[in-house]
């Protein structure tokens, strides 16, 4: 699916056989086939273009059914977009779905491209915008954090550089994101990684409150980007440590950091400096902060040449990889249950969706035949979904994992519906869902064409929905009790995503 930016590339190693225990956990009551409910589909279209998009790991769907996102239009993107919130060939802008209706947000005065990232439970939305400008030392349009707050967008400025973006808001209205500031940088955080160039300024994280924008401080370097804030005013983000670049990386080391009472904490990394660049094989990254503070994320182990995904649990920095059930590989979302979803490698099943909760993985098996899956999305309640792929990865399927069973969600929207559902990105507390799909007659491996779409579950806490069958659903499509596909790989789409992140993924699979 076209998303936010650029693809992350993962170089991927995956032995012949694993000789790791199977999950059966998605196999309980095999004889008796779950029943799950209908879903009324609205496909989300877009403003003209081909494509429209929600991001990846970002609160995209709050609890009121209002989503937020980016839509295509027809309009060319001239040669100088900033790619940050406009992907080419053409501009994008910031949408807003609520009760039937699909707003465009627009961008600021004199800005093309726009991108809604994350929407709080009072329909504030934060994210980013060119603004008109153009950025002297790259010659690329400048672009903005913005807030959008009853369709009113508001630029939240910069500290004197070209370039800001807002990553996420919280309940109580507070942001984050980086904004550069006007002192050379080589090494910036933004400039480097995301623009190419070594010719920008520094990168600074920022916690937007009471209508002004902090500087937040670094782990002693000159950058640090913030990524997530929680209802606790808590901010996750990377920082470099130092100004000089080290031997491994060719950039300052850089370490994940947890800033709550206006101090920043290093949170180490598992033995490597680590790195921003797409040529790195062992980046940082930050990836999820729920509201109890747990912090998810990859992190290089000593060499730089892998990286573990890691959980912070408030006191330690845990390494995820090798656990009790499986080898968990990719952790993508994280809820207040301490619950993380992703992917992980089972007994002949090299990448399975996977769940990690207190040390333990289960495996949650891929649609029918099917040999590769991952978990993207994950409710409050322990509802999951994500993809599974077909083993010659020509057909892909949106799944949602509930009460210990697998089924296809093409399954449960109308016979009749506009899209064929692909992705679960994410899910709110009333069990609605927001994705990707992809117009009928088109591939659902193809990267260029999808819509977002919004599920609205046919049950109680739906009554009267225009258009929906409460009856329910008595089917089941896990298969992941067979084991399959020993010597298969994932395919290279499924570990070449775009999202919101613009990180390579680290090398990631059994090692030896």
């Amino acid at each position: 699916m076209k998303s936010k930016t650029w693809t992350r590339i993962i170089a991927l190693t995956l032995l012949a056989a694993l000789a790791l225990p199977v999950s059966l956990g998605a196999q309980d009551n095999h004889d008796q086939k779950p029943k799950h409910h209908h879903y009324k589909l609205i496909d989300m279209g877009t403003f003209g273009g081909q494509g429209s998009y929600v991001n990846f790991g970002a609160r995209v769907l709050n609890d009121q059914g209002i989503v937020a996102g980016s839509s295509e239009t027809s309009i060319p993107s001239p040669p100088n977009t900033n790619g940050y919130p406009c992907p080419p060939p053409d501009v994008f802008k910031a949408f807003e779905w609520q009760h039937g209706n699909l707003i465009d947000l627009g961008a600021l005065p004199g800005g093309n491209c726009s991108n809604a990232i994350w929407i709080n439970n009072h329909g504030d939305i934060a994210g980013d915008s060119e603004n008109g400008l153009v950025d002297p030392l790259t010659g690329i349009n400048d672009v903005r954090a913005v807030v959008w707050h009853n369709g009113e967008i508001k630029d939240l400025g910069t500290f004197g550089g070209s370039h800001s973006a807002a990553q996420a808001i919280n309940e109580g209205g507070q942001v984050t994101g980086f904004a550069m500031n006007d002192i050379p940088d080589p090494y910036s955080l933004f400039d480097l990684p995301f623009l190419g160039f070594s010719t920008g300024t520094q990168t600074r994280a920022f916690l937007f409150h009471d209508g002004k924008m902090d500087d937040i401080g670094t782990l002693g370097g000159p950058d640090a980007f913030g990524w997530f804030v929680n209802n606790r005013g808590q901010v996750a983000g990377f920082s470099y440590t130092n100004s000089s670049p080290n031997d491994v990386t060719g950039v300052p080391t850089l370490h994940p950091f947890l800033w709550q009472n206006g101090k920043m904490e290093d949170l180490g990394t598992l033995g490597g400096s680590g790195s921003i660049l797409s040529t790195a094989p062992a980046p940082v990254s930050v990836i999820g902060l729920n509201n109890r503070g747990a912090v998810i994320g990859f992190s290089p182990l000593t060499g730089d040449q892998a990286s573990d995904p890691f959980l912070w649990d408030g006191e330690n920095l845990i390494d995820m990889y090798t656990e009790s059930g499986g080898t968990f590989l990719s952790p993508n979302v994280i809820n207040d249950r301490g619950e993380v979803a992703g992917a992980g490698a089972f007994a002949n099943r090299p990448f399975d969706a996977a769940l990690w909760k207190n040390g333990v993985v289960t495996d949650l098996g891929a649609l029918g035949k099917d040999c590769f899956s991952e978990a993207w999305g994950i409710g409050s309640t322990g509802q999951v979904g994500g993809v599974s792929v077909s083993c010659d990865g020509n057909t892909w399927r949106a799944f949602l994992w509930e009460n210990g069973s697998m089924v296809d969600l093409n399954r449960l929207i109308p016979a009749d519906s506009s899209l064929q559902l692909v992705y679960v990105i994410g899910i709110n507390d009333r069990g609605e869902i927001a994705g990707h799909g992809v117009p009928l007659g088109f591939s659902t491996a193809q990267e260029t064409i999808s819509h977002a779409f919004l599920l609205i579950p046919c049950d109680q806490n739906h009554p009267g929905v225009e258009g929906c069958d409460y009856s329910l659903v008595e089917v089941s499509d896990s298969a992941s009790a067979q084991p399959r596909a020993s010597r298969r790989v994932p395919p290279a789409a499924l570990l070449q995503r775009s999202d919101r992140f613009h990180f390579p993924r680290p090398v990631i699979g059994p090692r030896n």
